[in-house]
């Protein structure tokens, strides 16, 4: 008898698991194409469509602002004057290939360009209004939410970004989550029968076009048998930022990330007396932990810092080498290419750069070096200091908070296990009591 795990995800905008629990849709401004509800007049992006001829398009190679305004006989002084004094809302030489815009044109014989739109992404586009003087500025389509519920339990052989992806959940999602439990969970030695619950938003356009996933509202993770609550917090005297916080309003994160890429294989420790077989197996001092990844897969910053190199150097190929504080470094090798430059300032969690083969490797990995007081430690055996909880002061709003999602998220069904029956043979006879 073959078994096979399912995943089931479960998609509830009302279930009776939390009729306590009641969620709001958000709104932002504008929609693409409206109706207005007192003239009935056809819109778009809030213009009068029958005030104007309308014409789509996608920038292409090749395209600049300049020539595609000049094309539809905009004034050059103007032009000038919108790449001098709106570059901080629209700058002119960033308009990327493949963006769809609008031209909203006079409908006298000139067909003049009166009003240019950039759609930035499916939520927010720039508009540029040429009549009179020249005027720029941004604005957000409509948009609504759906709540999402997911479940998951890892299989033997899988991991926790291939249970996701079958399923079809966008990858953004997938993303927050590893780096919510990023402190707490090693997702390179997952276990068979390991699970997780989540909790959030998916947003959309004219309630139909996907444009994406809000951040997880709340999560579960049980691993090797051991419980991990997450629920995102925002509160003012955290200067409005969330943070992830436990059933005991203990914050999950840590000073450094456990690895610098989410879902890489630990291929070689820190170790003095290592035998490296590119050195002709030689004993000679390994001090980096490396992660075996893919080339192209994304290098993170493991702890807030500023970026003190960013180069090309010998053995150690391209890396970023970022400072965090006057105790702690760390070094990232063998990049196929850097995302930072010298002096930039990252967050823990931002892309620094992408796994590569450049310097002395013989295959795609990161070479994670850790300093400590100037001399390179190991990063495993390092007790780091985690962050601190949250204020007593906030926690009965916090657990007044988490009461109804803690409750929703442990409602959440698991995969249920199906047997399928082997098929009867021809020559079998059944035989009735």
């Amino acid at each position: 008898m073959m078994k096979i795990w399912g995943l089931i995800f479960t998609i509830c905008l009302v279930s009776s698991c939390k009729n306590d629990v009641k969620k709001s849709s958000e709104e932002s401004n504008d929609l693409t194409t409206e109706i207005n509800t007192i003239e009935k007049k056809p819109t778009l992006f809030g213009f009068d469509t029958d005030e104007f001829t309308v014409a789509h398009d996608t920038i292409k190679y090749g395209d600049s602002f300049g020539e595609l305004m000049t094309d539809n006989k905009v004034d050059y002084p103007k032009i000038v004057k919108l790449s001098s004094d709106f570059r901080d809302t629209f700058d002119v030489r960033k308009i990327r290939v493949g963006k769809p815009y609008t031209i909203l044109k006079s409908k006298d014989t000139t067909e003049k360009a009166e009003v240019f739109i950039y759609q930035n992404d499916l939520v927010n586009y720039t508009v540029v209004d040429f009549r009179d003087s020249v005027n720029a500025y941004t604005k957000k389509r409509k948009v609504s939410f759906k709540d999402k519920e997911v479940a998951g339990v890892i299989e033997n052989g899988s991991s926790l970004s291939l249970v996701f992806d079958e399923q079809g959940v966008d990858y953004a999602v997938t993303h927050d989550f590893a780096n919510i439990y990023a402190w707490t969970v090693d997702f390179v030695g997952l276990q068979e029968g390991d699970s997780f619950k989540v909790l959030y938003k998916e947003k959309y356009v004219n309630d139909t076009i996907y444009a994406g996933s809000e951040e997880i509202e709340a999560a579960y993770f049980n691993h090797a048998g051991k419980e991990f609550y997450a629920f995102a917090y925002e509160n003012d005297s955290l200067k409005s930022l969330t943070d992830y916080f436990d059933d005991e309003a203990n914050n999950l994160r840590r000073t450094f990330l456990r690895m610098p890429v989410e879902y890489g294989r630990l291929s070689s420790k820190y170790n003095l007396r290592r035998r490296i077989r590119y050195y002709g197996n030689r004993v000679r001092p390994h001090r980096g932990t490396d992660y075996a990844a893919r080339v192209g897969t994304p290098i993170l910053a493991t702890a807030d810092g500023i970026v003190s190199e960013s180069t090309r150097k010998g053995g150690n190929g391209r890396y970023v080498k970022i400072r965090h504080n006057s105790t702690y470094s760390t070094q990232y090798l063998h990049m196929k290419k850097q995302k930072v430059r010298q002096g930039d300032r990252v967050k823990q969690g931002d892309v620094i750069g992408w796994v590569g083969m450049t310097g002395n490797t013989s295959g795609p990995h990161v070479c994670y070096r850790f300093w400590k007081n100037g001399r390179q430690v190991d990063p495993l055996r390092e007790e780091l200091p985690q962050a601190e909880p949250l204020a007593e002061t906030l926690q009965p709003d916090y657990f007044d908070y988490i009461d109804p999602l803690k409750r929703q998220i442990d409602c959440i069904a698991y995969p249920v296990k199906i047997e399928e029956e082997p098929e009867q043979k021809a020559d079998e006879v059944v035989m009735n009591d």
